[in-house]
């Protein structure tokens, strides 16, 4: 008889529960694809009495995630509890001590201490998969270790929180303020207890920094990943941007420069011809760029009990194949710590500002952006409120070192009212 592989789940909320149903749901199916049964022996949550709608009857209960990780009847340790430090931290260095191959939607964990991780892991002859940790049902992570594994990759690029871009898209198509979409987002049960992680640009910053690590053989390095998250975004910017032709996004970018490794997730403009530009709601995309394949574009959903469950089954159906590879797609002792390069490739930026209603304003502007080097591809000039004017600019190709130096000189011109919007438009 074949030997089933045995799995041990710590975690049953939305994700733990999808697994369990999957498992069982689908067993011959399984099976058959696996070439070996895959069984669920042990579980461990915190609660044993909360009301889960699905049958655990049948598998042991573990109150202690480490013990779990640790039980001789289990071979996959499958972590989907979340936290980068506490009980999900340290019940996978047990599994892996205790040679237990690990699958974990933790991108929190993998993104601060995956390289020590990886490291322990490969050391022991286990392996850690990762695929429910970037952007939910969408294959990326396998995608670039394996179908992409003969590219350089370039560029890698992706809308990676689908809550940002619901309420992104919301503003666009309500009409609504930030704030107002915000708090309904909030009520529906889309943002992370704190929401910070999903509209700060953390949660989508871990899964970035995951992806540049495989991308471009580094250690993983989240904090170098520069932050910016959609708050300051309004209502005008998203009007004013579609009158010019683009869409806001909060947008990932990773690539490798002549001054290092530039790591990025903040509000850019994208064209709204562009895929990126077509997405709407809470899906996700992912844009990987290579010198052989060129362009590839990944769209699927971001989260939810199905997809997510789906992409950690997916790992676990190789495991259970006899797949085995670096958790980083190469040794993670050959990873490189790459040296951060902040916003260093040029591009255009969009800027948005009130001018005071002043004789030559806009002149006195022009000229501050001259000095810094920067010159304008278009610009709009709105109706007056009060004795303000909107004015929106598009520049041609500039640094970001420029822009700041710019920022700076417009305040010193005395016809700027309050703090210029300045946001990247990403070429797609």
């Amino acid at each position: 008889m074949t030997t089933p592989l045995r799995l041990g789940i710590a975690g049953l909320g939305t994700v733990g529960v999808g697994i369990v149903r999957i498992v069982q749901n689908h067993a011959t199916l399984l099976e058959q694809r696996a070439g070996r049964p895959v069984v669920i022996t042990a579980v461990s949550a915190r609660s044993k009495t909360k009301n889960r709608d699905v049958d655990l009857s049948g598998y042991d209960w573990v109150d202690d995630p480490v013990a779990l990780a640790k039980r001789a009847d289990v071979d996959v340790f499958v972590e989907v509890m979340g936290g980068h430090e506490g009980p999900a931290k340290h019940a996978t260095e047990a599994a892996i001590a205790a040679g237990k191959d690990v699958v974990s939607a933790n991108k929190a964990l993998l993104a601060i201490h995956g390289q020590a991780l990886a490291e322990a892991a490969e050391d022991a002859g286990q392996v850690i998969r990762f695929e429910a940790a970037v952007a939910g049902g969408i294959p990326v992570v396998k995608s670039l270790t394996e179908g992409l594994a003969g590219n350089e990759i370039t560029r890698v690029m992706g809308v990676m929180n689908g809550s940002c871009n619901y309420i992104l898209t919301r503003m666009e198509d309500a009409g609504l303020s930030y704030e107002a979409v915000f708090d309904e987002a909030n009520q529906l049960g889309f943002l992370e207890a704190d929401p910070e992680l999903d509209v700060g640009g953390i949660d989508a910053g871990h899964k970035l920094a995951l992806l540049s690590s495989i991308a471009f053989g580094t250690q993983v390095d989240f904090d170098a990943v520069e932050l910016e998250g959609i708050g300051s975004v309004t209502i005008d910017d998203i009007r004013q941007a579609a009158d010019m032709g683009y869409k806001i996004k909060l947008l990932g970018v990773a690539q490798m420069t002549g001054r290092g490794l530039e790591q990025r997730m903040s509000p850019c403009l994208v064209p709204v011809t562009s895929p990126l530009g077509q997405l709407a709601g809470g899906t996700n995309m992912v844009v990987l760029e290579g010198d052989a394949v060129s362009q590839i574009v990944l769209r699927g959903p971001g989260a939810g009990e199905g997809p997510t469950a789906s992409a950690v089954m997916g790992d676990v159906m190789d495991i259970a194949r006899g797949m085995r590879m670096p958790t980083f797609g190469q040794p993670a002792k050959t990873l490189r710590k790459a040296r951060a390069a902040r916003a260093a490739v040029p591009a255009p930026y969009y800027l948005r500002m009130r001018l005071l209603d002043k004789p030559g304003a806009l002149a006195k502007v022009a000229h501050a952006m001259g000095e810094a080097g920067i010159s304008i591809d278009r610009m709009r000039q709105y109706d007056h409120q009060d004795t303000t004017a909107p004015v929106l600019i598009v520049t041609h190709k500039t640094t970001r070192t420029a822009l700041e130096e710019a920022l700076v000189d417009f305040k010193k011109t005395g016809v700027v009212d309050g703090d210029p919007v300045a946001i990247r438009i990403e070429a797609v």
